[in-house]
């Protein structure tokens, strides 16, 4: 199936959206300036999204026609979720009501009684006024969200970790995604923040970039201002692989070209920014004569660009020792590390961003939609006496904002377990 044709019946699919959630918009709207206004903006949604379409080239993506498509479908179109909700479940309603009323079809045809029933207007406004607080909300991750940087912090305990690295502090940062950035000062001051947590170690776990190494060069000064005692390390994220535009119609040119760009990456991570890049590699981080062993692999997960290689990574390193890995995906958890023959004491990931969109209350609900694709989507789990912890990712990417999931600063700190 084309794209073409994939934009077609997504429009196709909007508008019928549109023509049903209208019943419940002129049932609560009376006036007809306001049922005018309803499709302007929806008109105008379709003109904006074909007009996307046009301008959509894979060798020059236009971020903010991007970002534009993606914010239409979130404020116009996520609310209608939420009105047709109540539509269809009044339909199914009215329509029970009328087989019970089949029987009965004469009499009230002959006393001017419908036999499907009217829609009730309560209902509408209930719909309606539940649609505008997802509304509400996205106007605000957008204009305020994306930047509401939370510092998380965590400590873990483990058995064996060594005495020296007792209180050991990490802080991890993942998915810049630099490239969708658009206010300096606001960043400048989650980096800030990331500065000031003052850890033994600084981590960061993947995509960089949107697309190309290129949207890094005004952003690499700032985020190479990040030092920690003990380095600071990075892995490669499935969009920091530059496969997400097309460098050249000819495949194996694309492909130099591809890998041209990572290259080109990496050397700015480390030679200008102080970052070591780990690809499939191992350091161990010595304390008062003792150590841990920092695992970092390129990017591994299902459906996306896959370099890593675990055991690549891992074959040097003792099976005592104590392992910290970096890996992109949190599937790679899942699938490799936690069942794998040597124990990986620490996973971090990222890659999910929480999709940027959900509701988390301490103790209380933490869901996301993305949780269908990702059963370990945001924060630490546990299994196999393995943990994994994924954040929430610290930029944004495509929808150029934050609902509910806020960006993350997560600070770690390592303790040894007590044996008494």
């Amino acid at each position: 199936m084309g794209p073409y044709l994939v934009f077609t019946i997504t429009l196709l699919v909007l508008f019928g959206m549109d023509l049903y959630a209208y019943q419940s918009f002129k049932k609560v709207f009376s006036n007809r300036w306001i049922r005018i206004l309803y499709w302007a903006i929806s008109i105008s949604g379709y003109i904006y999204m074909i007009y996307t379409l046009t301008q959509f080239d894979r060798a020059n993506q236009p971020r903010k026609v991007v970002n534009g498509f993606v914010t239409i479908l979130m404020i116009w179109y996520v609310p209608k979720f939420i009105v047709l909700a109540f539509l269809i479940g009044e339909d199914i309603w009215r329509g029970i009501v009328a087989l019970l009323r089949y029987k009965t079809a004469p009499e009230r045809r002959a006393l001017g009684e419908p036999i499907l029933p009217g829609r009730r207007r309560f209902i509408h406004n209930i719909a309606i006024g539940l649609a505008a607080i997802p509304m509400v909300g996205v106007v605000h991750g957008i204009w305020k969200g994306k930047y509401n940087f939370r510092v998380i912090k965590k400590t873990i305990e483990f058995d064996d970790l060594p005495e020296a690295f007792d209180g050991f502090t990490i802080t991890q940062v993942s998915d810049i995604h630099c490239g969708s950035f658009d206010n300096y000062e606001k960043i400048k001051y989650g980096v800030d923040l990331i500065k000031a947590q003052e850890t033994d170690l600084f981590l960061f776990t993947g995509d960089m970039v949107n697309i190309e190494s290129k949207e890094i060069h005004d952003w690499k000064d700032l985020f190479g201002s990040i030092k920690a005692p003990y380095g600071q390390y990075c892995v490669l994220g499935n969009h920091d692989y530059a496969t997400y535009r097309t460098w050249s119609e000819d495949e194996d040119e694309n492909e130099r070209l591809a890998q041209a760009d990572v290259e080109k990456l990496v050397r700015i991570q480390e030679d200008e920014m102080g970052y070591r890049n780990l690809r499939n590699e191992a350091v161990r981080l010595e304390k008062d004569g003792q150590h841990i062993t920092l695992m970092g692999v390129e990017n591994w997960g299902e459906g996306f660009h896959t370099e890593g290689k675990l055991e690549d990574a891992i074959k040097d390193v003792d099976e005592d020792d104590f392992k910290i890995l970096m890996s992109h995906d949190p599937t790679h958890f899942d699938k490799k590390v936690k069942v794998h023959p040597k124990k990986v004491h620490l996973t971090l990931s990222g890659h999910t961003h929480g999709m940027q969109f959900g509701i988390e209350i301490p103790g209380v609900i933490k869901f996301s939609p993305i949780r269908l694709r990702y059963p370990k989507w945001a924060g630490l789990y546990q299994e196999n006496d393995r943990f994994l912890y994924v954040n929430r990712g610290f930029g944004y990417l495509a929808f150029p904002g934050r609902v509910g999931i806020w960006p993350e600063i997560t600070v770690f700190e390592l303790r040894r377990k007590s044996n008494t």
